[in-house]
C-alpha cells in the first residue's frame, strides 16, 4: 500500500491538530474535584480552566494565533501598540505553545468568562460550539439554562456580534458578584492601560485620543476574584502594576493571584516585570502568585525564574508571606493541595512499571 499517495495537506492538519488533542479535555473531565479544594489547568496566554465539585469555568480561553505570514511587513496603524508606540513595522508575536486543548470537545462548562476583548482573550470557537451545539448548565435553582457568557461591556459587544445571542450574555463590572454553583465571583477594577489605547477600528479611521481623556476602564475590562470551595483566587487578565492592588489585598482573602508577566519590547509597556510581579503579591497579600502569558508570544518572551530568583534573593529582606509557583502550559494546579509546590513538572509516567511481565532476552541487559 502507497501510505503517502494522496496525502494532503488537510490530512496533515486533521492529525496534528490540535496537538494535545483530546488529552486535556479527558483530564478535566475525569477529575474528582476533592472538597475543600479547586483544580486549575492553564490553557495558555491567561486562560485558566477552574474546576470545584459542582463547577466548571473558564476565565480567558482562547483557540487562536498569533501572526502566520509577514504580509505587507506593517502593522495596523490603529492596533492599540500602535497607537501607543507609534511603530509601524509588523509585530513578530508568533503563537509560541501548542493548543493544549479543543474547544469543540468540550461536553461540560458553566460559564464562559472574559476579563477583556483583546483578540487573545475570547475564542470565537468556544463560542460557537457552546451556542450551536447547544451546551446547557443548571442555574442556583437546578434548572437548566443555556451556558452563560460574563464579562465587562466590550466583551459581550464582541460576543454578540459574532453571533452569541444577547440574552446568553450578562455585562459585569466592578462591584458586582454572581454565583456560578459553588463558586462566588466578586468583579474587581482592572489595570489594563494598553485597554485603554485601544481604538474601536484598527484602520486609519481609527479615533483620535491626544488630548481625549481616556474611556471607562470598566466597560474594557475587569478583574475577577474566584472565591471557591478550595480558596479564593485573583485572576488580574492583561492588568498592570497598580497601586490599587493594595487596596484589593486589603478588602479580599486572597489565596491565588494570576499576572501577566512578560519582557516588554523596547518603547512598550503592556506586561508586568518580574519586580511588578513580586509588588503585585506582596500588594494582594496571597499566599501563591502564578506568573501567566509570557508564554504566548515569542517576542514577549521571558524566564519566569527570574521571578523566583528574584524572590529568593528579597524574601527575607521584605519579609514575604508568599511565594511563587512557575506553571507549564496544559498543567494542572490543585489549591490548597498543591500550595507548598514551588515549580511545575509534567507527569512523567512509569509508575507501574515491573507490575506486568517484562520483555527482554535476560536481566543485565538492563
Amino acid at each position: 500500500m502507497n501510505k503517502i499517495e494522496g496525502y494532503t495537506r488537510e490530512e496533515w492538519i486533521r492529525k496534528t491538530f490540535p496537538e494535545w488533542g483530546t488529552w486535556l479535555n479527558e483530564e478535566i473531565e475525569a477529575e474528582n474535584v476533592k472538597s475543600d479544594t479547586v483544580a486549575m489547568w492553564w490553557l495558555g496566554c491567561t486562560g485558566i480552566w477552574f474546576k470545584t465539585p459542582l463547577a466548571n469555568i473558564t476565565v480567558d480561553l482562547w483557540t487562536g494565533n498569533g501572526k502566520r505570514t509577514h504580509g505587507n511587513g506593517k502593522m495596523a496603524v490603529g492596533h492599540q501598540m500602535a497607537n501607543m508606540s507609534g511603530a509601524r513595522k509588523m509585530q513578530p508575536n508568533l503563537r509560541a505553545v501548542p493548543f493544549v486543548i479543543d474547544p469543540y470537545a468540550i461536553n461540560q462548562i458553566d460559564a464562559v468568562l472574559a476579563t477583556h476583548y483583546h483578540h487573545d482573550h475570547m475564542s470565537e470557537e468556544l463560542a460557537a460550539h457552546v451556542v450551536n451545539d447547544g451546551l446547557m448548565t443548571t442555574n442556583n435553582n437546578g434548572e437548566k439554562i443555556p451556558v452563560p457568557f460574563i464579562g465587562p461591556k466590550k466583551s459581550v459587544e464582541t460576543w454578540i456580534s459574532w453571533g452569541v445571542p444577547e440574552d446568553r450574555c450578562r455585562i459585569v463590572k466592578p462591584g458586582d458578584t454572581l454565583q456560578i454553583k459553588d463558586i462566588e465571583i466578586v468583579v474587581l477594577q482592572s489595570f489594563d492601560r494598553t485597554c485603554l489605547v485601544t481604538t474601536d477600528s484598527v484602520g486609519e479611521d481609527r479615533e483620535e485620543l491626544a488630548g481625549k481623556c481616556p474611556n471607562d476602564m470598566d466597560e474594557k475590562a475587569v478583574n475577577y476574584l474566584l472565591k471557591t470551595p478550595g480558596g479564593n483566587i485573583y485572576h488580574s487578565g492583561d492588568s498592570h502594576y497598580s497601586i490599587y492592588y493594595a487596596m484589593h489585598g486589603k478588602k479580599h482573602k486572597i489565596d491565588v493571584a494570576f499576572g501577566s508577566y512578560g519582557e516588554n519590547p523596547v518603547g512598550i509597556q503592556d506586561k508586568m516585570t518580574s519586580v511588578d510581579v513580586l509588588r503585585m503579591a506582596e500588594a494582594l497579600r496571597c499566599k501563591v502568585v502564578i506568573p501567566i502569558h509570557y508564554d504566548v508570544w515569542t517576542n514577549f518572551q521571558a524566564d519566569p525564574l527570574e521571578i523566583q530568583w528574584l524572590w529568593k534573593y528579597r524574601k527575607n529582606v521584605l519579609d514575604y508571606k508568599f511565594h511563587p509557583f512557575i506553571w507549564a502550559v496544559g498543567g494542572k494546579y490543585v489549591y490548597p493541595t498543591d500550595q507548598a509546590k514551588q515549580i511545575y513538572h509534567y507527569p512523567r509516567g512509569f509508575d507501574d512499571c515491573f507490575e506486568a511481565p517484562q520483555n527482554i532476552p535476560f536481566t543485565s541487559l538492563l
